[in-house]
């Protein structure tokens, strides 16, 4: 049995928000604790999962907070560093007229892009089902090597790939380079949770399911999950097409980590199931095969790569070479259709309020929401 049930690596920063106006009529700014990776933790840990963050914060009141934020969430702070010579990253979230926003970043350089290779705790990576990653950690070179080596060891370790590019255009030199990072991590990842915005930029198309297939063609991802903001999600998991409705929320106060909940949602959906008594993961423990050696050749084109005596260790029991594709196998439209519903209800609760690593929904509030209570 591994210790986490999810790891993340990539961003921890403070996002200024605005909070009022000062009796000057100057807009008040309030340092909420933020960072994609660590909201979907957040979001684990609300279901009673166990997970662990790796990246890096500076030495300074900051990252010192961030560091008690995340221990305050019940997400283990073993991976995290600090940096004594560059200062925590900062992001102003801009709020726009349409409810979206707008980000601005104090990065240049900040502390989670000096996370680096030699950072990286593996012997962490190797004790989780579930490898979750963005492209925020592969916007420069050092970082970028961070992230190449921990999905390599979660590889290894037949952890669950779980990717959200959470593209920001303003963090990266050029667009190219984005796209390139995209690809890469679409390339690594089992399970790819994308906003509707990205796979328009990614493959250039509008009509969300020839997109979704274009890309399940190209890299042959296990499953898909599209958020479409107030059109609710969309999952893509072989020729099967799932859709849920939003749950509207009739005051939207702040969007900021939306997806990361819907992502949090998805995954703990992803575990309940692979717990269940007479589930692919618990078959395989017990020496199942999931995977037959005719899927060799597909699994390595979608650069989904096992070890080479992978047949030999499930016959010995040691199944968790397996794992991955077991917690994925044979979904349901009934399956995936609850799992949307789940995710979308807790994106709608982040929605209405302010903030979003501190300010996860209770599990008791997306079960009355989606009609599970």
């Amino acid at each position: 049995m591994k210790k986490y049930d999810v790891i993340a690596l990539g961003e921890l920063l403070i996002d200024f928000t605005q909070n009022g106006l000062s009796e000057q009529g100057n807009p008040l700014l309030e340092a909420n604790p933020g960072g994609a990776p660590c909201n979907v933790l957040a979001m684990l840990a609300k279901y009673g999962r166990k997970t662990a963050f790796i990246g890096k914060v500076g030495e300074d009141a900051f990252g010192r907070k961030l560091a008690g934020i995340l221990a305050e969430c019940g997400i283990d702070t073993e991976g995290l560093c600090f940096d004594s010579q560059v200062h925590t990253t900062l992001a102003f979230v801009h709020k726009l007229a349409n409810g979206d926003r707008d980000f601005s970043f104090y990065r240049n350089p900040g502390a989670d892009m000096m996370l680096s290779a030699a950072d990286v705790r593996k012997d962490l990576i190797r004790q989780s089902r579930i490898f979750h990653f963005g492209t925020l950690s592969m916007t420069d070179p050092v970082c970028r090597a961070a992230t190449e080596t921990a999905i390599q060891t979660a590889k290894e370790a037949g952890a669950l790939i779980s990717f959200d590019p959470n593209l920001r255009p303003p963090l990266w030199r050029n667009l190219a380079e984005a796209k390139e990072a995209i690809i890469y991590g679409i390339r690594q990842c089992h399970v790819l949770k994308i906003s509707d915005n990205e796979i328009e930029f990614i493959t250039g198309m509008k009509d969300y399911d020839r997109a979704a297939r274009s890309l399940q063609d190209q890299f042959h991802t296990k499953l898909i999950c599209v958020t479409l903001g107030e059109q609710g999600s969309r999952a893509y998991y072989g020729d099967q097409v799932v859709c849920a409705a939003p749950y509207p929320a009739d005051q939207v106060v702040d969007t900021t980590g939306a997806g990361d909940t819907f992502t949090g949602s998805m995954l703990n959906f992803l575990l309940e199931r692979a717990d269940q008594p007479g589930s692919a993961v618990n078959r395989t423990r017990a020496g199942g095969k999931i995977l037959s050696e005719q899927n060799w050749p597909r699994q390595a084109e979608a650069g989904v790569f096992f070890e080479q005596d992978a047949t030999r260790q499930v016959q010995k029991g040691q199944g968790d070479i397996f794992a991955a594709e077991g917690m994925l196998e044979k979904l349901t439209d009934r399956e995936l259709s609850r799992m949307l519903r789940r995710a979308n209800a807790a994106a709608s609760l982040i929605v209405r309020r302010r903030g979003a690593l501190r300010m996860m929904p209770e599990v008791e509030e997306i079960a009355a929401l989606c009609g599970e209570g």
